[in-house]
C-alpha cells in the first residue's frame, strides 16, 4: 500500500476487517506520486470539487454536476418523503445553498453535524430551535470556509412546520427533503444544475474525506456562534441518510476518521 495514505488506512482496517473486505481499496497498489496527483485534482471537466472530498483513484463514480430525485423511507413508520439530491460545482455551491434555505421561512431550526476525529461519539448532531434567518445567514457567511471545504462538517436547516429540510452535508451534496420541491429544482436549474435521472454521486462509491486540526477548532467556533454549547440531539431527515455502498476514508492533518452510521431508514 502507498505510504502516503497508509497512516490513514491502517487503523481503520484494523478496527473493522469485515468492512475492509466489502470493497476494493483503489489506493492500495498506487504509488505515492499517483495518490498525491489524484488528491490534487479538484476539477473534472467543468465541475469543481471542494477540498472536502475526493473520489476513488479508479473513478468508478466520476464527479459530475446535476441533481436527481429520490425518496426517503422511514423504516419504522414506512412513511415516504420526496427528495432532491444535487451535486453543485464549488464556484456556486455555497451561494445556491444560501438561496435555498431562505425559502424555508423567517425562523428555522438548525442541525450542525460533525465527525471530527476528536468527537466523543464519532459523529454528533447538535440541534438548535428557532433561529432568525438573517442571523443564521450572517453566521453561515462568516464560516463559509469550513462549511464548504471541511469533510467532517455538515449542516441542515429545517422548518418543522412544513416540514422541509435542506442539508449541506459532509460530502458537500445538497439534499432537499419534503414537498413541494419544485421551487428548489427551479433554483438549481437557474444555477445551471440540470436533472440527471441516472447520475451517481460520490457517496455511491469509495471516496475519501479531508479535514484538518484547524477545521476542528473552527467547528467549535461555529458551534459557539450558533449557540450550541450543549450536546443537544434531535433526529432530522438528514440523520437517516445512508448509502450502504459507500466506503469512506480520510486524508488530512487529522488522520483517519471513519464514519459511524447507526441510522434507520434511507433513500430508495
Amino acid at each position: 500500500m502507498s505510504n502516503y495514505l497508509d497512516r490513514f488506512f491502517q487503523d481503520a482496517f484494523k478496527s473493522d476487517q469485515k468492512e475492509k473486505s466489502s470493497f476494493d481499496n483503489s489506493f492500495e497498489q498506487a504509488s505515492d506520486e499517483q495518490v498525491a496527483a489524484h488528491l490534487d485534482v479538484d476539477q473534472y471537466e467543468s465541475f469543481q470539487l471542494t477540498q472536502a472530498v475526493r473520489p476513488a483513484l479508479d473513478l468508478k463514480v466520476k464527479p459530475v454536476e446535476g441533481y436527481r430525485h429520490d425518496v426517503y423511507v422511514d423504516d419504522e413508520s414506512g412513511g415516504k418523503v420526496p427528495v432532491v439530491m444535487a451535486a453543485v460545482s464549488k464556484n456556486k455551491l455555497f451561494s445556491t445553498f444560501i438561496k435555498m434555505i431562505q425559502r424555508l421561512g423567517p425562523v428555522v431550526d438548525v442541525v450542525l453535524e460533525s465527525s471530527h476525529a476528536d468527537s466523543d461519539h464519532g459523529h454528533i448532531d447538535l440541534y438548535r430551535e428557532h433561529i432568525d434567518m438573517p442571523v443564521l445567514v450572517s453566521i453561515l457567511y462568516e464560516f463559509e470556509d469550513i462549511l464548504t471545504n471541511d469533510g467532517c462538517t455538515g449542516i441542515a436547516v429545517l422548518n418543522p412546520n412544513t416540514p422541509q429540510e435542506i442539508q449541506f452535508e459532509e460530502h458537500k451534496l445538497l439534499i432537499v427533503y419534503g414537498s413541494p420541491l419544485e421551487q428548489f429544482e427551479f433554483m438549481l436549474e437557474q444555477s445551471g444544475v440540470t436533472e440527471r435521472s441516472d447520475m451517481k454521486f460520490i457517496t455511491e462509491a469509495e471516496h475519501i474525506h479531508s479535514s484538518t486540526d484547524a477545521y476542528a477548532k473552527r467547528f467549535e467556533e461555529l458551534r459557539t456562534e450558533l449557540g450550541l454549547d450543549g450536546n443537544q440531539r434531535r433526529e432530522s431527515f438528514g440523520d437517516s441518510f445512508e448509502n450502504e455502498s459507500q466506503a469512506e476514508e480520510s486524508w488530512g492533518d487529522e488522520g483517519w476518521n471513519p464514519d459511524e452510521d447507526n441510522t434507520q431508514g434511507g433513500l430508495l
